[in-house]
């Protein structure tokens, strides 16, 4: 205390010593000024003029005014590196309350700077290494979709991008997987298809070698540019990697470049590690997609030209679109041929298609953790002004202002939030790279790996900063205003102040109780949606089946030895012991792997702008049996559906009620390459995600329909555990081809997880925001009502001495919390009446409103504050009358 007060007393003597060096250099402006006048005067004029002339002439008054400012700036950083250092040195002097309280704060910052990390690497960053993002859309053809497909067949691309004026540069991409050969072990990497203008318009330049020319989109130009990761890993950096061969899909290719580390291809999510011309496909895939244009097959981003808006942009390709449906009906019949432009951060491709909602909602319920972690330590502050109630009524009465109190402690308040703030990062460089944790085992070559950047960095910075103020305000607004006669005498005033002060403590609770039970509601309805999704029935029996994939064409297999090979391969899986049954399929349902095409359906005329993409399953024989689908009416594929017999198809039950409501789907006709009839329909089943509703389906059959670039994923039921069947599986290929890669070798109820990632994101989340925020809720309502307590020991003395009993002072005490509970309660209620109408979209069988969760949610939470207050209230009921009325 007696250091405090010769800080003051030094403080206030500082104060008056530049105050007398201001006026001396005022007083001395003043004499030379005059001597100015009086020279003027005596040259003829008046004394007004000689004054003003004076002024005019001499600039001591700017020179004294910037003086003055140089002298307050220096007097104000003088004055905040003495609260610096006094609110330092108060902090150390209570460890035990900086260290909950710093904590405290860093679960709430944290929290906020963890998701932040997501949100930059994923929507502000969407594609590292690209120059000037903010210039590049997304360009779609018709509407958005759940389950986008590429858009474009190249010939519409070149079209758009040769006679546009809105761009400075249209790029395509087809992305896919390719069998890299001639570096060591065969190896099944991702790569691009390309056309040269491809690193030109997104603005990367190699690190060694150099990007495409124009001409190497046209066939021939068989060259390759190869990530930094595979430069790494099968080059070992050579510097002289260029002009280097190596073989994908059994092809030569010349290395011409090594993109930079950061760059990992267009796609948001998804790493790339090989780019070739998109002339190459035929070579690489035996396709011939450049040359049709009914084929769309290419994603398509732009760079807009400066000054050119979104709409002037997207207009002028819809122009162009329409002239080239005009010139080509025939290959869009039944295509949406409306373009629109998306930012990169709203890309349908790639995982910010699924992210751009998911994260700013986890956001915002840190954000709300955050206010409940600076209501508690608002409360603490409270309670400590009033130990510190005595040193700062000593400073108001010898002379400190009010400003300079408060100034003081939101500068203490400022250290705790910037402490609490360098531990959140301290604990983001862990927790921002654990988003890939959450995602389950997948054929995507995911690359989530988030980290802590300058926009992260700013942002904690930022929010720690807006924490201090919250946190801190009113506190210091409350305890800078003191009563300084009352404070300074004995005990007088003390039951009035803390009943003064615990007002707004009891505030500061139930508005933690409050925000405690919106999150906590939204925590429940997270995860009963979550729990509904896994425990739904996805239309098929995933039990006892396990999945691998191989790929056949880049293995130089064609239609008829592809056929074979898969015939082969069903006999031998089918007569290995622990096997029930075995199909094959292009596709592992609620993996993201199913494909769409654009059908044509007979009998049906589209609406205008409707669009015939229709979700599309390759299957082998006996797939609906193997899997545990029903079949409505009709039959399943046998191994009879092959080359030269009759096209058929079989579609799902939400096909029929879209296109043929009320008719008798058997015997209709679809057309895909060719026209298919219709042999069976089969029960609804889900494919995409467990939260979508069904969907049309067709089913083409395998051994009739040869794709190219399709994956083949082995189903295969087992009589026990499938995982044990793997070894099995993977021997009875390579018996066949010894060559042959088996990749995403798991049990499908493994795989079939990513149909809910994005609902278990959320619901682990939601959860643990809401378990900590219930616990702050419980701490702030126990020290609220610990403290009310412990000053009103007098209190309770004197009722215990008139008579009271002990359950007469329990119920006194537990009374007082309950009833900020109940308000805490009320609040939070109507809050999450309101906003969690927001979360309907995100939810799956359970409304936002669910009566269920609020009462479950709300017993608890009262059960826990209940339990925060029977300790005051048990330690009220023990006190000795005697010993509080001599206390006091």
């Amino acid at each position: 205390m007696l250091t405090a007060v010769r800080v003051f007393a030094s403080r206030l003597l500082g104060s008056f010593r530049r105050k007398r060096l201001d006026a001396e250099i005022e007083e001395e402006f003043q004499s030379h000024l005059q001597m100015l006048a009086d020279r003027f005067v005596g040259q003829g004029m008046t004394k007004t003029e000689a004054l003003r002339a004076a002024r005019q002439q001499f600039g001591g008054v700017a020179q004294v005014e910037e003086e003055l400012r140089k002298r307050s700036g220096l007097a104000f950083l003088d004055l905040l590196w003495q609260d610096l250092r006094y609110g330092l040195r108060m902090l150390r002097k209570s460890p035990g309350f900086t260290v909950v309280a710093v904590l405290t704060l860093a679960l709430g910052i944290g929290a906020n700077s963890t998701i932040f990390s997501w949100i930059s690497s994923t929507l502000l960053n969407p594609i590292p290494g690209v120059t000037h993002t903010a210039d590049l859309v997304t360009v779609m053809r018709g509407e958005r979709s759940d389950h986008p497909t590429p858009p474009f067949s190249y010939l519409d691309y070149r079209d758009l991008r040769d006679h546009n004026r809105s761009f400075a540069g249209l790029l395509a991409y087809h992305d896919d997987f390719m069998s890299l050969t001639g570096v060591g072990k065969p190896e099944r990497v991702y790569g691009a298809l390309t056309s040269g203008n491809y690193f030109d318009v997104l603005g990367v330049h190699p690190i060694l070698g150099r990007g495409f020319l124009p001409s190497e989109e046209q066939p021939g130009a068989a060259v390759a540019v190869i990530s930094y990761a595979l430069w790494q890993t099968h080059f070992g950096r050579d510097s002289s990697v260029i002009g280097k061969t190596l073989r994908i899909n059994r092809h030569p290719y010349t290395i011409i470049g090594v993109a930079p580390p950061e760059f990992q291809g267009c796609k948001a999510g998804l790493r790339s590690d090989i780019w070739i011309p998109l002339g190459m496909d035929r070579l690489a895939w035996g396709a011939n997609r450049p040359e049709d244009r009914a084929t769309f097959w290419l994603n398509v981003l732009g760079r807009m030209r400066p000054g050119v808006t979104g709409a002037q942009a997207q207009a002028d390709l819809n122009l162009l679109m329409r002239q080239i449906v005009e010139h080509s009906p025939d290959a869009h019949r039944g295509t949406a041929n409306q373009i629109t432009l998306d930012p990169l951060w709203r890309s349908p491709f790639g995982v910010n298609a699924y992210f751009y909602e998911t994260l700013p909602m986890l956001l915002g319920l840190a954000s709300v953790l955050l206010l409940l972690a600076c209501a508690n330590v608002a409360n603490l502050l409270l309670v400590r002004s009033v130990v510190r109630r005595r040193e700062l009524a000593i400073r108001l009465a010898i002379g400190a202002t009010r400003a300079q109190l408060v100034c003081q402690l939101l500068v203490e308040s400022l250290i705790l939030g910037l402490a609490g703030g360098v531990v959140a990062i301290v604990m983001t460089f862990w927790t921002s790279g654990r988003l890939a944790e959450l995602v389950p085992p997948n054929t995507l070559p995911l690359t989530l790996g988030a980290h802590v950047d300058d926009r992260v960095l700013l942002v904690t910075a930022a929010a720690s900063i807006f924490a201090a103020l919250i946190f801190g305000i009113l506190p210091a607004l409350r305890s800078s205003g003191l009563a300084v006669q009352t404070v300074l005498k004995e005990e007088a005033g003390t039951v009035s102040m803390a009943f003064h002060k615990s007002r707004l403590s009891s505030g500061l609770v139930v508005a933690q109780i409050a925000f405690s039970l919106l999150l906590l509601i939204c925590a429940g309805l997270f995860t009963r949606s979550l729990e509904n999704a896994q425990y739904s029935d996805p239309g098929f029996d995933p039990s006892h089946v396990l999945v691998a994939s191989y790929e056949l064409s880049p293995a130089g297999y064609t239609s008829e030895t592809y056929v074979a090979f898969d015939r082969q391969l069903i006999a031998k899986l089918a007569a290995l012991p622990g096997v029930k049954s075995v199909t094959l399929a292009d596709f592992s349902p609620l993996s993201f792997t199913i494909h769409t095409d654009y059908l044509e359906v007979g009998g049906y005329v589209p609406q205008p702008r409707e669009s015939m993409e229709i979700s599309r399953a390759i299957v082998g024989p006996d797939y609906f049996h193997v899997m545990g689908t029903s079949l409505i009416s009709g039959r399943d594929f046998t191994g009879a559906d092959g080359p030269g017999a009759q096209p058929v198809a079989i579609v799902n039950q939400a096909f029929v009620d879209r296109y043929w409501p009320g008719q008798n789907a058997i015997g209709k006709r679809v057309k895909d390459d060719e026209w298919l009839t219709v042999v069976g329909v089969a029960r609804n089943a889900k494919y995409r995600l467990l939260t979508y509703p069904p969907e049309p389906v067709v089913y083409l059959p395998l051994y009739q329909t040869y794709r190219y670039t399709q994956d083949t994923v082995i189903h295969l039921r087992a009589l026990g555990d499938p995982q044990a069947m793997a070894f099995a599986v993977e021997r009875a290929v390579h018996q066949m081809n010894p060559d042959l890669p088996l990749f995403d070798v798991n049990p499908l109820t493994v795989t079939m997880q990513m149909g809910v990632v994005f609902q278990r994101i959320a619901a682990v989340f939601a959860a643990s925001y809401g378990v900590l925020a219930m616990l702050l809720a419980a701490v702030g309502i126990y020290g609220v009502v610990a403290y009310a307590t412990r000053q009103r020991t007098r209190e309770i003395g004197i009722r215990m001495a008139l008579g009271s009993e002990r359950a007469d002072i329990f119920r006194l005490v537990l009374g007082q919390g309950l009833r900020l509970a109940v308000a805490g309660l009320a609040i939070g209620v109507a809050l999450s009446l309101v906003l969690t109408r927001f979360l309907k979209s995100s939810l799956y069988g359970v409304g936002a409103t669910d009566a269920l969760t609020f009462v479950t949610v709300a017993i608890a939470l009262t059960a826990v504050t209940a339990v925060a207050c029977y300790i005051p209230a048990r330690r009220a009921m023990r006190v000795d009358p005697m010993v509080a009325l001599r206390h006091e």
